[in-house]
């Protein structure tokens, strides 16, 4: 028997070994693969942000991945999974201005070059250790291909697309509404923003013959508009666009009244007034009637000279003091002191968001493409996924996919950051050059603006196969085969990466979105470093195992559905491990010079045929939770409790029954070892090269699937 049995398993000692083993065998790289892996399988990794260090929730998204990879490579596929990480420019910027704090630095004292220095030096080192966390996971990642949204390959590619949209009337600069994060000093996108309940006051006013309602009234110095419901009979006798003079927080104002249906009719009063330059909606209400537009807050948060007395207030210390001196006029109607307000604040920062017209460059979602047949972007992000190209699991996530598209504004793309893809566009005096290299002649300035990092992310499927130059990757494994992210970044990520591959190639990113849930702690809240509950996996799986950690997360939780996260569960799996270690001991010590036959038939291998079978729908259709608890089920308590403890009375009499029935084990257990190599990859493979002893290269993550059942049929790209 084989010495490594004679004592217990130990992960520590075996899972490094194994993972350089299978760095060695170049079976990561698909080109390395044996002949029979023909069809194509591709994904890529979401890339993680190199922001520090990863969590448990990536260490879930890691094994799924890892799982249907493995799955798909055993089944014949040539299959691709391509490594990556994501310079995550606000969140990398932030980490690093964090730290000059601490050294009573800030960003400016030292320019921009050389904060950029250090934003590298802090990416290159967050990078190293997110690397070294998905190797310990197993993941068999080909690190050949490995990208970066930074690098130079992905910054040609970036700066193409730019350009192509730009040419084709789809990127423009204006003046338009956009978060403005005071804090961090740049505009977010609608998706960045937390909405936070937060307790305040409610003010409703006299304003003229009305009463209006607002918790900002620091926002209303410039407020010279009243808007009515046109069917509101209780102001039937006011008429659009109709003059009045109103007392109001600086003395009296020319208003005009506005009848449109954007009012709701039910909230209030039924009258407001609008704030053109710090709301969305009453900026779209602006541009529909050409409304005059004021700025009243600066981008610190301070108020501005319109305010008069109160310029140069923080919008807290001025809210209150404002909201006296309309008493003080007779104009304080009521004060609501419990009213919960929807706030807005930066996902990154934690800065309350106040909504600015400013001079960004937005992507037109709305403009008709006369290549397209005068289809808007907007229209190719849908028509995919309506036509089937693109399927969606869990399903119910499609109707949340179009009500976002229908909901989607223009998205702006610029940030007023230092760390990230800067504008490819140059300025001199009235000229403006949009290219992928700069301008040779003297006098161009280029815009000091980075882009969204999610402009750089939305190429990830066909950047890190090569586009724009059309190599040989991009034919073979574009589309990809799946993507699987969390559903928290359905529209962050996935939206965007459909919008860009259906523009810039002509076709869908993926064929299918498999979203997975949020994995919680054990009181249901999300892992953050915020909230001191973060778990380095690799702390877990040096207590319990790669193995371990990978089955408890798979296992028990379906597509989209969150989870929480038990260290019990891990404990229990490791248990696993030992078992399965055990078991094999027990059947190489009790079959010593039984031959492996493929062809015997009997009752149990039967109905483990059956088994693998329904094993392998659930991989192929997405139910890799109930696969793995099958899998668990059937080796536990199938295998080990009834057939073995069966078999042991059978193999002592020696006679022909015993012959064929040691085969039948030693045939049902080299394959239950394939079926549970996608989940637990390193113990399988320490057993497999016990159970096998041939040459190196026979490994178990490129043995075939048992009993032909998915290698012989493999998708058609």
């Amino acid at each position: 028997m084989d010495e490594r049995l004679l004592k217990p398993y130990d992960p520590k000692e075996t899972e490094s070994k194994i993972y350089k083993l299978w760095e060695k065998s170049g079976f990561f790289n698909p080109n390395n693969l044996p002949e029979r892996h023909k069809e194509f399988f591709s994904i890529v990794l979401p890339p993680p942000n190199v922001t520090g260090t990863l969590h448990l929730g990536h260490a879930l998204e890691d094994s799924i991945q890892d799982m249907i990879v493995r799955y798909k490579r055993m089944a014949g596929f040539k299959t691709l999974w391509v490594p990556g990480t994501d310079h995550a420019a606000i969140a990398t910027q932030s980490k690093v201005e964090k730290l000059l704090e601490k050294e009573g630095i800030r960003k400016n004292d030292i320019g921009r070059e050389e904060f950029l220095k250090r934003v590298k030096i802090f990416a290159q080192n967050s990078h190293d250790g997110i690397i070294s966390q998905i190797k310990k996971m197993g993941a068999s990642l080909d690190w050949s291909r490995e990208a970066f949204t930074l690098d130079e390959k992905r910054n040609i590619a970036v700066k193409t697309a730019f350009k192509q949209m730009y040419d084709d009337g789809l990127i423009y600069r204006g003046n338009r509404m956009v978060n403005w994060d005071p804090k961090g000093q740049t505009v977010i996108s609608d998706d960045e923003i937390v909405y936070e309940e937060k307790k305040g006051k409610f003010y409703t006013f006299k304003y003229g013959p009305f009463e209006i309602g607002t918790a900002r009234p620091e926002t209303k110095f410039g407020d010279k508009y009243v808007v009515i419901h046109p069917d509101d009979k209780r102001y039937k006798d006011w008429k659009h666009m109709q003059k009045i003079t109103v007392e109001w927080i600086n003395g009296p104002i020319e208003a005009t009244i506005i009848k449109d249906e954007m009012i709701d009719m039910g909230f209030g009063t039924g009258v407001m007034t609008i704030t053109p330059w710090h709301s969305h909606e009453d900026f779209a209400l602006a541009e529909k009637y050409k409304l005059d537009k004021e700025q009243i807050i600066d981008k610190y948060g301070k108020l501005l000279p319109i305010a008069g007395e109160f310029v140069g207030m923080k919008i807290g210390d001025a809210r209150e003091k404002i909201v006296e001196k309309l008493k003080e006029k007779g104009l304080l109607v009521s004060v609501d002191e419990n009213y919960v307000n929807r706030v807005a604040t930066a996902e990154r920062t934690g800065g309350t968001i106040e909504p600015q017209i400013m001079l960004q460059w937005f992507i037109n979602v709305n403009k008709p493409i006369k290549e397209r047949g005068n289809k808007t972007l907007k229209d190719l992000m849908r028509e995919p996924i309506e036509k089937g190209e693109i399927k969606i699991i869990p399903e119910h996530f499609e109707k949340v996919y179009y009500h976002w598209i229908e909901n989607l504004r223009d998205w702006c793309i610029s940030r007023q950051i230092w760390y990230g893809h800067q504008i490819p566009v140059w300025y001199r005096k009235n000229e403006i050059y949009c290219g992928i290299e700069a301008p040779t002649d003297k006098g161009w300035e280029q815009d000091p603006d980075t882009l969204d990092t999610w402009f750089s992310s939305s190429l990830w499927t066909f950047s890190t196969l090569g586009w724009p130059e059309k190599t040989k990757d991009l034919k073979s494994f574009h589309p990809t085969s799946l993507i699987n992210p969390g559903y928290e970044i359905l529209f962050f990520w996935v939206a965007r990466m459909i919008l860009m591959s259906q523009f810039l190639i002509g076709e869908i990113p993926f064929k299918t979105v498999f979203l997975h849930g949020i994995l919680r702690d054990k009181n249901g809240k999300k892992f953050s470093k915020s909230s001191g509950n973060n778990i380095d996996p690799v702390e877990i799986i040096e207590k319990y195992g790669a193995d371990a950690l990978r089955m408890s997360l798979i296992s028990g939780t379906g597509s989209g559905n969150d989870s929480n996260y038990d260290e019990n569960k891990v404990k229990g799996y490791k248990n696993f491990a030992n078992k399965i270690w055990n078991i094999t001991r027990f059947i190489l010590k009790n079959i010593k010079g039984s031959k492996y036959d493929p062809s015997i038939s009997n009752n149990l291998t039967e109905e483990f045929k059956i088994i693998v079978e329904d094993i392998t729908s659930d991989m192929d259709n997405y139910r890799f939770h109930l696969a793995a608890e099958k899998i668990y089920q059937y080796i536990w308590h199938k295998f080990a409790d009834e057939i073995l403890e069966e078999s042991k009375k059978i193999i002592k009499v020696g006679d022909k029954q015993a012959e064929e029935r040691k085969s039948a084990l030693l045939l049902i257990w080299n394959d239950c070892i394939k079926i549970l190599h996608p989940f637990m990859p390193f113990v399988t493979e320490e057993i497999w090269s016990i159970i096998k002893k041939r040459d190196k290269d026979d490994l178990i993550m490129v043995a075939k699937w048992p009993f032909g059942l998915a290698q012989d049929k493999p998708e058609k790209k």
